[in-house]
């Protein structure tokens, strides 16, 4: 934990890589200290089709939801999404909107197993 799910415009493949992208917001949750960085998922998805109303054609986004098991402090989920922003906003990129959501997991209902 946790999952941390980047949503872009496919646009922005003409000045980086999804795997820039996922480097950086990595980055970002391990530099926030709540997380080893082993523990850390990461995956990215483009998008081809989007509209940010009242925005130019050629605005891009960028856009992070992280899920977390329940039961962290206000402040540490505050924290965690500034550092990830914090961290996407070193790519120095143009004509960008870039957010990060925090999601607390139904803990109970969520499972795992991992099979090696």
């Amino acid at each position: 934990m946790p999952h941390c799910i980047v949503e872009f415009s496919n646009t922005l493949r003409a000045h980086l890589e999804p795997n820039e992208l996922m480097d950086k917001v990595t980055q970002g949750a391990a530099e926030s200290g709540l997380f080893e960085l082993k523990d850390i998922k990461t995956r990215a998805m483009g998008f081809d089709y989007f509209q940010s109303a009242g925005q130019s054609e050629n605005a891009n986004f960028i856009h992070v939801e992280i899920k977390l098991l329940a039961g962290r402090e206000l402040s540490q989920r505050q924290h965690l999404s500034a550092s990830v922003l914090d961290s996407l906003l070193k790519l120095n990129l143009n004509h960008i909107s870039i957010s990060v959501e925090i999601n607390d997991l139904d803990t109970p209902c969520y499972a795992k197993k991992v099979i090696d």
